[in-house]
C-alpha cells in the first residue's frame, strides 16, 4: 500500500527499485526522468508501472505547495545501457507501455538544467513543508503559500516561480519561527530530502552540489579555520549569480543551511553572514558542536564588505 506523505511515496519507490533491473521511468513526451525516480531502475515491469503510477502521485502531492510544477507523462522504458543522469534525457525508449494514468498538459518547460533547478527547488520545499506539518507548524506553512501565491500573481515569469517558492519559505521560517525551532525544521527536512553525506568538507560539498542544480553560478572558498577550544569552524564564500534574491535586507539561505545538515553531523550550522560583494554575495558559515544558531534559514545582509 503506498502512503499518503511524500516521504512514504519515495519510501515505497526505493522499495520497488533495483540497481541492476533494464527497467526506468521517463517523461514519455520531453524524456526527463521524473523526481522521485531519477536514478532507480527497476527488475520487472510490473514493478516499474507501479513506480510509475506512485511517480504521478508524488508529483500531484508536489502540485498542491507549486500548482506549475511541470506535468509528466511518466511511461516505462527498457534499456540494459546506462540511465542518463538526472536533469539530463534518456535514450531512445525501447519499448513504450501505456503511460500512467494523469493530466497530459505542460506547463512551461525550460532547458533540461533549468529543469534540474526547478525539480531541486521542489523537493527542498516539499520537504520543508512535510516537516512543518509534522511538526504542527501548519500557520507557518499557510503564510508560506499565501505569500506565494499573491507572488504568483504578480511574476510573469512562471520558470522563475519555483525561486519564489524557496525565497517565500526562508521569509517566513525567519519571521515565524525562533533560530532553534529553523534549526529542528531544516536538520529534519535535511534528512527528508536525501540520505546523509558525512565529509571532511562540508561547505565545499555543499557549495559543488547546488551549483549543479543550477543554484548557484561560481564560487570560491577560503581556508576554513578552526577553534577547538570554542569547538567553532569558519569559512568564508564568495558566491556569483546566486538564483536566490534579497528578501526585505535578508539573504535567503535555506537550502544552503539545509544541505550543510547533511554533510557533517557533528559540527552543525550556527549561523550565516552575508555581506553584498562585487558582482555577487560573500557568505561566513560557522560550523560548531554546540552552536548558537543565528540566521540559518536567511541571514541579513551587512553592505559595508570588510
Amino acid at each position: 500500500m503506498i502512503g499518503t506523505t511524500l516521504v512514504d511515496i519515495r519510501e515505497y519507490i526505493e522499495g520497488l527499485a533495483d540497481p541492476a533491473g533494464e527497467y526506468y521511468l521517463v517523461c514519455g513526451r520531453t524524456g526527463h526522468r521524473p523526481v522521485p525516480a531519477v536514478g532507480h531502475r527497476f527488475e520487472r515491469r510490473t514493478a516499474a508501472q507501479s513506480a510509475a503510477r506512485a511517480t504521478e502521485q508524488y508529483r500531484a502531492a508536489l502540485r498542491r505547495y507549486d500548482p506549475q510544477l511541470p506535468h509528466y507523462d511518466v511511461i516505462v522504458c527498457q534499456d540494459s545501457g546506462p540511465v542518463a543522469p538526472a536533469g539530463q534525457t534518456a535514450g531512445r525508449p525501447r519499448s513504450r507501455p501505456r503511460a500512467a494514468a494523469g493530466p497530459s498538459a505542460e506547463d512551461g518547460m525550460g532547458s533540461s538544467e533549468h529543469q534540474t533547478l526547478v525539480e531541486f527547488c521542489h523537493r527542498v520545499a516539499a520537504a520543508i513543508f512535510e516537516t512543518l506539518s509534522g511538526r504542527e507548524f501548519d500557520a507557518v506553512e499557510t503564510a508560506v503559500m499565501d505569500s506565494y501565491f499573491e507572488l504568483a500573481e504578480r511574476v510573469g515569469d512562471l520558470d522563475n516561480l519555483c525561486l519564489c517558492l524557496l525565497e517565500s519559505t526562508a521569509a517566513e521560517l525567519s519571521t515565524r519561527l525562533t533560530p532553534v525551532e529553523q534549526a529542528d525544521v531544516l536538520s529534519e527536512a535535511a534528512t527528508r530530502l536525501t540520505a546523509n553525506e558525512p565529509t571532511a568538507r562540508p561547505v565545499s560539498a555543499t557549495f559543488s552540489l547546488l551549483q549543479t542544480r543550477g543554484l548557484l553560478g561560481a564560487y570560491t572558498q577560503s581556508a576554513s579555520s578552526v577553534d577547538l577550544d570554542e569547538g567553532v569552524q569558519s569559512t568564508v564564500v564568495q558566491v556569483a549569480e546566486y538564483a536566490l534574491s534579497p528578501q526585505e535586507g535578508r539573504l535567503p539561505t535555506v537550502p544552503i543551511v539545509l544541505d550543510l545538515y547533511r554533510r557533517q553531523p557533528d559540527w552543525l550550522p550556527s549561523s550565516v553572514r552575508v555581506a553584498d560583494a562585487d558582482d555577487g554575495w560573500r557568505l561566513t558559515f560557522e560550523l560548531a558542536r554546540e552552536p548558537e544558531l543565528t540566521g540559518l534559514a536567511s541571514a541579513p545582509i551587512d553592505s559595508e564588505v570588510t
